[in-house]
Formats: structure tokens, sequence, C-alpha cells
């Protein structure tokens, strides 16, 4: 599944399921970003097993289980658009 382009309440839900996969890949980012940047030891990296846990179960309920380069795709149109020069 490559995202949905689905009407209605089904669509909708599909929708809502690829969002909580984009938010969940984003925490775990900003999780692994703190845990691995900063002078605390290389066990720190324990903590992102939750969030490890949640961005799987999140990919896994919006059918993007594998799909990771799509959903990266979709997680970079959340963010700022790059300014023209």
């Amino acid at each position: 599944m490559y995202g949905t382009r689905s009407t209605g309440k089904q669509g909708q839900q599909a929708k809502n399921h690829e969002l909580a996969a984009a938010q969940a890949c984003l925490r775990l980012l900003h999780t692994a970003r703190a845990a691995l940047s900063g002078t605390e030891p290389p066990s720190t990296a324990s903590v992102l097993a939750v969030p490890i846990a949640e961005a799987d179960e999140a990919l896994r309920r919006a059918g993007l289980a594998g799909n990771e380069e799509w959903l990266l795709d979709r997680i970079y149109d959340l963010g700022p658009k790059p300014e023209s020069p």
C-alpha cells in the first residue's frame, strides 16, 4: 500500500493511520538523536526500545511496513518547505 486515495470514512481512517505512523517515526527520530548525540554512554540507546516498538506498530497498522521509503517522503512532506533562492 503506497497511500490511500479512497474517499469516505475508510479513506480517512487509512489517512489517519498514515499520519500516526509518520508521527511515531518522527518521535523515534527525535529520541534517537537525543539519545545518541550527547556525551551519555552508549547504553542510553536502550531508551529507543519503546519508540521503535511504537513506530513498528504504527507502520503495521497503516499498512506501511516495508514501505519506509514512501513513508519518509510523507514525513518530509510534513516539514517546512525549503526556501527558494
